[in-house]
């Protein structure tokens, strides 16, 4: 299953993708995200599934727009730290963000 968590604005579609499928629950992205907004649980989409994965927390889904501005590639990163821990490939990012990753490579 595909989960996308963001927001839409003026700049464009700011989405962090998670692919329950891929996720092995690892937690290492927990560990990299800044604003602490990842946790890693029982999936909330598949009750049958018994291997732990990430997501954003309830609280913080509203949130987002504000705790994932810091890790746009304008304001000084290329990769959200989440995705480049990610081994398995289960975190991805919207295009606005790989096109803006794209526009600031030099």
């Amino acid at each position: 299953m595909i989960a996308h968590y963001g927001y839409s604005d003026a700049s464009g579609d700011w989405f962090l993708i998670l692919d329950t499928d891929r996720c092995n629950g690892c937690g290492r992205c927990v560990e990299a995200c800044p604003a602490n907004i990842i946790e890693v649980g029982e999936d909330e989409i598949d009750p049958f599934r018994e291997q732990p994965v990430a997501f954003i927390r309830h609280e913080e889904r509203k949130k987002i727009r504000y705790h994932c501005a810091p890790c746009k590639p304008g304001n000084g990163q290329k990769t959200p730290p989440c995705a480049v821990v990610c081994d398995s490939g289960a975190i991805s990012h919207s295009n606005s963000w790989k096109v803006c990753i794209q526009n600031n490579d030099p």
